[in-house]
């Protein structure tokens, strides 16, 4: 089964205008994700690191890419297809609530 990193995008403003029960089927669609194993969660504020040549860590806090709107959670999920990826994600909260989900095939090296 193949992994597939997603990345939600999301405002409380598209949250609250999308219907409570759509919202509300939309986490529960997030709940069976978790319970068959996919780790998802909400991002947290994120730390920018380098180590220019390897001569020292520098860090900055604050996310490094920008987007219209702002990054709300992750998840890492399997599925035998990129399409059916889509399919899981495509009920989720960010989707369905005026979001966008990314999905990031995560591939081998």
């Amino acid at each position: 089964m193949a992994k597939f990193i997603t990345i939600g995008y999301g405002d409380q403003q598209g949250y609250d205008r999308t219907d409570a029960n759509i919202r509300d089927a939309a986490h529960a669609h997030d709940a069976m994700l978790r319970e068959s194993g996919n780790l998802m969660g909400v991002a947290g504020i994120p730390v920018q690191v380098r180590n220019p040549d390897a001569r020292g860590v520098e860090t900055r806090t604050g996310p490094f890419m920008s987007s219209s709107l702002p990054v709300a959670g992750f998840a890492i999920i399997e599925a035998s297809t990129l399409a059916e990826a889509v399919e899981k994600v495509s009920k989720t909260p960010c989707a369905v609530a005026h979001g966008v989900v990314e999905v990031w095939p995560l591939e081998s090296t």
